[in-house]
């Protein structure tokens, strides 16, 4: 639990009544490798925080599955879009290694919002961290080939090429694991 409060700090030093209330919502929980943390049409019920693993968000399809998304140790995870409407998910999140997470349910979150200083605070700039993500990884489909999509996860998440399947790679960057075969060898 310690990752995640200097996460939280970072972000906003909570008082420690408010981190006392906070912390006391959270649950522990160790996920075997490719288990589902939420499947489609299933609703979100928990922001977690990753403490040990990695993540992936993908649609699946007989062919193949659509990989939009990796997450890593400390960071936060949530079908976030179906977490705050309390609708039912359009895609799937699945741990890809051995995962711990600390996790507080929908309602536990909304009671922190309201009963401390700081909750709202930091809930905010997490929600605007997420957009700002999604927006960049939306923006990099419309506007860069896969080549640069590709050099460009290679530049800021060196460890995501190292620790994950390329067929996730190739699927996440928008291309087959052929093209992405011929990417590589190209930038070699």
């Amino acid at each position: 639990m310690e990752e995640l409060k200097k996460f939280i700090f970072k972000i906003y030093p909570m008082n420690n009544s408010d981190w006392d209330f906070f912390s006391s919502k959270l649950q522990q929980v160790t996920l075997k490798k490719h288990t589902n943390l939420i499947k489609i049409g299933e609703t979100e019920n928990y922001l977690s925080f990753i403490s040990e693993g990695i993540i992936r968000f993908y649609i699946p399809f007989e062919e193949h599955d659509l990989t939009f998304g990796f997450l890593f140790k400390n960071e936060f995870v949530t079908a976030y879009d179906s977490f705050i409407s309390q609708n039912p998910s359009q895609y799937q999140i699945e741990t890809l290694t051995t995962t711990t997470l600390w996790r507080i349910s929908f309602t536990d979150l909304q009671e922190v919002y309201n009963k401390t200083e700081s909750g709202n605070y930091i809930g905010r700039i997490m929600a605007e961290n997420m957009f700002l993500i999604k927006s960049k990884r939306e923006i990099s489909l419309l506007n860069q080939s896969a080549e640069e999509r590709y050099l460009n996860l290679f530049e800021e998440r060196p460890k995501l090429l190292k620790q994950i399947p390329l067929k996730y790679i190739a699927s996440y960057i928008g291309v087959t694991p052929q093209a992405l075969s011929r990417i590589r060898k190209r930038i070699t």
